[in-house]
């Protein structure tokens, strides 16, 4: 079971790398990374024996800049909005996903019926819950929708924040909803409509069947 069990992560990390759509410079690094990874778990790794329990560890907390960028080209930028998500983006990196909620908790209270507000919110109660869509998560999710219905963010970062936790169906649904409303001259349409694609392929690959044809 441990080489079924290495294989099957090498396989969902490949997968995850284009989901998340790290830079392509980073693709060969990563690659390379996943590679010794596999080369030293041949060399030394016993498969038949149990796993050992991790050593705790703080870990920061990784805002990758492509859904920075995805983020500004949806709303904008410099407003009182991405001053308060840039706060929040760097206690993240620090490691403190309870001061990024604190920050922007104050500033839904202060902007009750701002959509980007609470979908920021939203992700970064996804961090503080550990990758998972928690209630509160998916209640800040729900606000920036009922405030904003036509709007391509909110449903967009909460597919996000589905991916993180593994629902990639949920994920899958949110996506198509924000492809759906995202204008067809929109510069980043062509980033959700990928995201689709991959998720589609993964799941393909996970009932064991060729990815079809690009349409």
């Amino acid at each position: 079971m441990g080489w079924v069990s290495l294989f099957a992560v090498l396989a969902l990390a490949a997968a995850l790398l284009a989901v998340l759509r790290l830079p392509r410079a980073l693709w060969s690094a990563a690659g390379a990374v996943l590679l010794l990874g596999a080369t030293g778990y041949a060399l030394q790794g016993r498969p038949g024996l149990p796993g050992a329990k991790p050593k705790p560890q703080v870990d920061t907390i990784e805002v990758a800049p492509e859904f920075v960028a995805l983020r500004e080209a949806m709303w904008g930028r410099f407003t009182a909005e991405w001053q308060l998500e840039t706060t929040a983006d760097a206690l993240l990196r620090q490691g403190n996903a309870r001061g990024a909620v604190q920050v922007l908790l104050a500033g839904v209270k202060r902007y009750p019926t701002d959509p980007e507000l609470w979908t920021a919110l939203g992700s970064a109660l996804v961090a503080h819950d550990g990758g998972i869509v928690s209630p509160p998560a998916l209640n800040a999710f729900n606000r920036a929708v009922a405030l904003a219905p036509r709007h391509p963010a909110p449903r967009f970062f909460l597919g996000l924040g589905y991916v993180q936790m593994g629902e990639l169906s949920k994920a899958r649904a949110a996506w198509v909803e924000s492809l759906a409303l995202t204008p067809p001259s929109a510069r980043y349409r062509r980033d959700i409509a990928e995201r689709i694609a991959v998720l589609d392929a993964l799941a393909q690959m996970q009932a064991g069947q060729a990815p079809a044809g690009g349409q």
